[in-house]
């Protein structure tokens, strides 16, 4: 069984994951402070800000067991039906898999 947890953040540029020790009693706010991603990204608002376990939003008094994996969520740029209606309007471009 694994003895650590894991904090993932990421923007368009880069990806962040922090593996550190789990210990009994250990909550989602104690793993994201621990790793320190908020003192490098100072954008990050916890109070504001979604995070989760494993893709499913949790509180940050979620305890952790070993092996789980916590994420913090930006907010979308654009309402994903938003940006799928946008994508329908734009011309199609050559190269489309069933053109004859």
């Amino acid at each position: 069984m694994a003895d650590w947890v894991e904090v993932v953040y990421a923007l368009p540029e880069i990806q962040v994951v922090r593996r550190l020790p789990w210990h009994e009693g250990m909550t989602v706010a104690e793993a994201i402070e621990a790793c320190g991603l908020t003192a490098r990204f100072p954008e990050i608002d916890l109070e504001r800000q979604p995070v989760g376990v494993f893709g499913r939003i949790c509180p940050l008094t979620r305890e952790l067991r070993p092996g789980e994996r916590v994420e913090i969520y930006r907010p979308l740029r654009c309402d994903p039906k938003e940006a799928r209606r946008l994508r329908v309007r734009q011309p199609r471009t050559g190269g489309g898999r069933n053109r004859r």
